[in-house]
């Protein structure tokens, strides 16, 4: 008889390797054409309604990592949700306006927009932004994302711009939308306004200006004759001077030195005579402030008046305490301005070039000019001192070039009216991490208006009208009439239509006596398309809700999409759109640099998805402390591999073992299931309590590391291990044999719906291979509760003592495997000397403790003179000087007892004769 065809050995078609690559496609379409998704959603009708509101990922060009880990970790949310109590819809969503469509158009589609009128470029942007949004779904979907992908939400279709304009139309009625003259960035680059949001920050070379204007009119407190000096890093902006600042409360001083009389701060004289290199300087005289308001200087180099004004945002942090102030090209400039009834000035048009209105530099760019400015400067003996530094300047962050402050008439949202309401709403919300509350509570706190209006063609319109004598026209009347058309046509017709066309019918105005009107060209700026989402989406959808209890971005979207949607959301509704903000870092290469072609340290997303399987990104991604910035590269994913690998294989081990185990009619009942299958059933519940609790709070950092120390702790390293010793070897229906398959059952079951959020597709094919599993996918399961095990309150001390001991026992088999007193740790004998009470009654209290510790025989004695001190028990190992039987494997005396089965241990023997005889 050959004694392995007696061994129940692990059988099971579920493959060693997951080939992930090539089976996550197949898959995906086997979800689709089974409509997974959908049958989630049935499943869980009634239940509580969670909705995680996607943030639109703007359509245009391939997915790139951080694409990857936002729609992951929103996936892992959605998914658990689904599996844990809650009906959670997954609508994406996406935003499609603005400048880089109309710039790939223009640049890679070489599309000419001066041969086509408006309308038919916007058509064209519509069509561009779309193929990439369907180019991007794909992606998506390859990632194992689920969702409602059939019907997303999207900013350029009809319904969701009718949304938009409702949004506009109510903050109007409410008086926060206003049109003004005043400062805004602007990006020559682009040749629009910007906002706030769309402004980064990156070094700049400039040149560092000491500027002397003369006083001309002293007002009593300066004699006429002084030069008041100003220092800038803007040359550019002297054209545009119109005043000094000062501030009212700091204390001035005219310094004498080489025959002039300067003003400065009083406390920045050492500074300045260091910088200027003043010799033998002398201070004549001081004055406050306050007393030098609207002395009157003269410009450099035209024909003009400078005003002294008094300014609070006046600091000596740096320059001269005296500002130069051009409240066409700054904002603190232009409200102090406005006080003295000064109002912009800006001679500068939206490419960057000087008008007329400055003469000798017109047609110039505004950074070329500043050579000119310096020489205009000097050649009127006021330049003082030229420097270069380099400094943190804005730039646009579309096309990367530096930006301008440049007053120009803009629509606006007032912030300020509704501020505090937003700052309330804020303190209200939870969370993720703790810091972005105050990150979005300041840059509220500092904000003023809103610039919404953009010079450009591929948006949304304002939908405002003008009468004959330039007042804007917006009301209930109109904005509804413009929503409705928009829900019928599509905002196209806003620029195919004729005004009065536009109109309701029959429209009259007092600003209009002749019935002629005009219509504004401007769009509206893309963060308030997204940032009405909350009303298109949540509001207009029947399977979501506002607020959405979750809204997961990057950490960028503190100056994007969380803050224009709790603007817009406030401004509309009085409260925030959201009940919970999650915010994630931006993703690093494996050195912590960020990821750049030219450094060629770019990770691809659906490389890695071809090379090792979209499951493996996953995985990172759950391994990740994805609140912080990340890194990932080969390596990285290569040490993840190797982790599903662990975890793949211990499924795989369980599985083998169920193999002839039907849960119907072979479980044993819990209390009737050994106490160590017991101690194992809770800790799997320990580990499903704590990785419950942390999907609950959003972290899957733990989940990772919980499920796979289990797997590689508990299971492998203990469980797993000893227990082959009674699944190979008893027969198959053996009390104690199906004891542990009970766990094994458990426990697969259990992993495999907790991993089903993170590794969704190997999780699926997990469950065709659990016997007894009748959903026709796991996806369409609940994670289990934590329970408690049947009379295991007094079990747990004892266990895990057991465990401990253990450990002495490991340590002591390990020094004897290095002293080659044994090979395999089936070779040895043991007897083991508890060292006090707990471990001797633990000791005594365990039956066949021998297959716990994997040895061929062990004692538990009270005295062993040559056993060797650990930490609860002496050990001593020796060699068993029994035979090797040749079915379990095991040392026994008993080998050879048996005359028809010498080669057996009578265990095994006895086995044999019962169950495998003829």
């Amino acid at each position: 008889m050959d004694y392995k065809d007696t061994l129940l050995m692990p059988k099971t078609k579920f493959p060693m390797r997951g080939n992930l690559p090539n089976k996550e496609p197949e898959r995906q379409q086997k979800w689709d054409e089974e409509q997974i998704y959908d049958k989630g959603l049935e499943r869980t009708k009634g239940r509580p309604l969670f909705v995680l509101h996607d943030g639109p990922p703007y359509a245009n060009g391939d997915l790139h990592i951080g694409h990857a880990l936002n729609k992951i970790l929103k996936d892992f949310i959605t998914r658990y949700k689904s599996m844990s109590g809650f009906y959670a819809p997954y609508v994406p969503g996406w935003d499609t306006h603005g400048l880089p469509v109309e710039t790939a158009l223009t640049k890679k589609k070489k599309v000419d927009r001066k041969k086509m009128s408006i309308a038919e470029f916007r058509q064209k942007c519509a069509e561009y932004a779309m193929g990439q949004l369907d180019n991007q779904r794909t992606q998506f979907k390859k990632l194992g994302v689920r969702g409602d992908w059939d019907n997303p939400y999207i900013t350029l279709t009809k319904d969701y711009e009718a949304a938009q304009i409702k949004v506009f139309g109510e903050m109007a009625k409410k008086g926060y939308i206003y049109k003004g003259l005043k400062p805004v960035y602007w990006s020559p680059s682009s040749e629009s306004a910007l906002a706030e949001a769309e402004i980064e920050y990156h070094d700049k070379r400039s040149p560092s200006i000491y500027v002397a204007f003369d006083v001309t009119d002293g007002k009593e407190v300066l004699d006429g004759g002084e030069k008041i000096i100003i220092w800038t890093t803007t040359p550019w902006t002297i054209p545009a001077n119109l005043g000094i600042a000062i501030h009212p409360e700091l204390e001035y001083a005219v310094v004498a030195v080489n025959g002039e009389k300067y003003v400065i701060a009083h406390e920045l004289v050492e500074t300045l005579t260091e910088e200027l290199e003043w010799e033998n300087p002398e201070v004549i005289k001081t004055f406050k402030g306050e007393e030098a308001d609207r002395v009157v200087a003269r410009h450099p180099f035209y024909d003009r008046d400078s005003l002294v004004m008094l300014g609070d945002h006046v600091t000596t942090d740096a320059g001269t305490g005296c500002v130069h102030t051009a409240p066409g090209h700054g904002e603190d400039d232009f409200y102090m301005s406005r006080t003295y009834g000064i109002e912009p000035f800006s001679p500068v048009d939206g490419k960057g070039h000087f008008t007329s209105e400055a003469p000798g530099l017109e047609g110039m760019f505004y950074d070329q000019a500043n050579k000119t400015i310096t020489e205009k400067l000097e050649e009127s003996g006021a330049l003082l001192k030229l420097t270069f530094i380099t400094h943190s300047y804005p730039h646009d962050w579309r096309t990367k070039k530096p930006t301008i402050f440049r007053a120009t008439s803009q629509w606006f949202a007032s912030i300020k009216d509704f501020r505090q309401d937003i700052l309330d709403e804020i303190n209200r919300i939870n969370w993720y991490p703790s810091w972005g509350e105050t990150r979005l509570y300041n840059m509220v706190r500092d904000r003023e208006d809103w610039c919404i209006s953009r010079q450009r063609t591929w948006g949304v319109p304002i939908p405002v009208f003008y009468g004959e004598d330039g007042t804007p026209i917006i009301n209930n009347e109109t904005i509804a009439h413009v929503s409705n058309l928009f829900a019928e046509h599509g905002s196209n017709v806003w620029f195919e239509w004729e005004t009065h066309d536009l109109l309701p019918e029959g429209f009259t105005s007092e600003h209009s006596p002749n019935g002629t009107f005009t219509k504004e060209t401007d769009i509206m700026d893309v963060w308030f398309d997204s940032g009405s989402s909350h009303e298109a989406v949540l509001k207009g959808r029947e399977d979501h809700k506002r607020p959405a209890d979750v809204y997961l971005e990057g950490s960028d979207q503190y100056r994007g999409w969380f803050n224009s949607s709790i603007s817009t959301a406030v401004a509309v509704t009085g409260k925030a759109p959201f009940e919970t903000i999650i915010s994630h870092g931006f993703t690093l290469d494996g050195n912590g640099r960020k990821m750049s072609k030219s450094l060629g340290n770019v990770m691809d997303p659906l490389k890695i998805q071809k090379q090792l399987g979209s499951d493996i990104l996953r995985l990172w991604v759950s391994s990740v402390d994805y609140q912080a910035d990340v890194r990932i590269s080969q390596e990285i994913l290569k040490q993840v591999s190797e982790g599903y690998r662990k975890i793949r294989n211990t499924v795989r081990f369980m599985l083998g073992n169920l193999a002839d185990f039907d849960p119907a009619k072979d479980a044993v009942p819990e209390s009737e299931m050994a106490e160590a299958d017991r101690y194992m059933l809770h800790r799997l519940q320990t580990m499903l309590k704590n990785v419950r609790g942390s999907y609950d709070v959003y972290e899957f950092a733990p989940v990772y590391s919980e499920i796979h120390n289990f797997c590689t702790t508990d299971l492998s390293s203990f469980y797993l291990d000893f227990a082959k010793d009674i699944l190979y070897i008893e027969a198959a229906d053996d009390h104690r044999r199906r004891s542990i398959q009970t766990a094994y059952y458990e426990m697969v079951t259990t992993l495999v719906k907790l991993l089903t959020p993170i590794i969704p597709h190997t999780a699926d094919e997990i469950w065709e291979y659990i016997p007894g599993a009748e959903e026709e996918s796991v996806q369409l399961t609940d994670i289990p509760e934590p329970r408690e095990i049947t009379g295991f309150d007094k079990l747990y001390a004892k266990w895990d003592h057991f465990m401990q001991v253990r450990d002495d026992v490991l340590k002591a088999l390990e020094e004897a495997r290095e002293a080659k007193v044994i090979g395999k740790s089936l070779e040895a004998k043991i007897t083991v000397v508890p060292k006090d009470e707990q471990t001797k009654e633990v000791l005594d209290g365990i039956s066949d403790v021998h297959q716990l510790f994997i040895v061929s025989e062990a004692d538990v004695t009270d005295e062993a003179p040559d056993a060797k001190a650990y930490h609860y028990v002496n050990v001593l190992v020796e060699k068993h000087p029994g035979e090797k039987c040749a079915r379990c494997w095991t040392a026994a005396d008993t080998v050879g007892q048996d005359q028809d089965h010498p080669d057996l241990c009578t265990r095994c023997a006895d086995i044999v004769k019962e169950h495998y005889s003829a």
